[in-house]
This record gives structure tokens, C-alpha cells and sequence, in this order.
């Protein structure tokens, strides 16, 4: 299915978080993005939510993959959310874990991540 309007996730592989951890980490991009989006981007965020606020989250290799993500989103004017881990269980404090993106238009995070795999 594609939707005019998504927000993407992207997380570090390389960390091995557990299901759990990374569905917490996940949630953390989401809400801040979606926080974000509804100051910075209002009509995107409408547009979200009229299309069951579809999430799609996607794995990066490593913390220097998801900065050059970060670097992409940036260019492209969207808004996007780095999570840094408290570092209360699994991994140590400041572990920057995933980044979220938009929610935008699909063909404009498309451009940012594309090439990156299903979670």
C-alpha cells in the first residue's frame, strides 16, 4: 500500500536492542516527530492523521548511517527527531538509537530513505 503521507523510523542495527527496547525507541521518534510536525508542519500532520497515521520503521547499519539520514532530512527541510537513550536497562547513556522522520509527503522522505531496509 502507498500513502501520500508517512512518517519513517529508521534504527540502528548494530545496537541489537531487544523487541521491546526498540518498539520503546521507536515510540520516543514517533511522538517527538509527531509533536513537531504539528508546530513546524501542520498541514503534513493533518494530512497523517487523515491516512491512519501510517509508520513505516526501516534499519540503519550504524550511528554514522543514521547522521548522514539526519544530514539528508535536514537538506530536504524535513522534520525529523534523533533519539538518545537515558540509558536506564539495555545500553549505556547517550547511545543515540534511532531517528525519526516527518511525517511529509512519501515521495519527498522517499528521497531521503528509500534505500533503506524493513526493519
Amino acid at each position: 500500500m502507498m500513502w501520500d503521507n508517512k512518517m519513517v523510523i529508521a534504527v540502528r542495527a548494530d545496537l541489537k536492542m531487544s523487541k521491546g527496547k526498540t518498539a520503546a525507541q521507536v515510540a520516543h521518534a514517533a511522538v517527538n516527530c509527531a509533536l513537531a510536525s504539528k508546530k513546524h508542519n501542520p498541514e503534513a500532520m493533518d494530512k497523517w492523521m487523515f491516512n491512519a497515521y501510517p509508520k513505516i520503521v526501516l534499519k540503519l547499519k550504524d550511528e554514522e548511517e543514521l547522521f548522514q539520514i539526519k544530514s539528508f532530512a535536514d537538506a530536504a527541510g524535513l522534520v525529523n527527531s534523533v533519539i538518545t537513550d537515558a540509558g536506564h536497562t539495555e545500553i549505556p547513556p547517550g547511545t543515540v538509537t534511532c531517528i525519526g522522520i516527518g511525517p511529509d509527503s512519501s515521495a519527498k522522505i522517499d528521497k531521503v530513505t528509500g534505500e533503506l531496509p524493513i526493519l
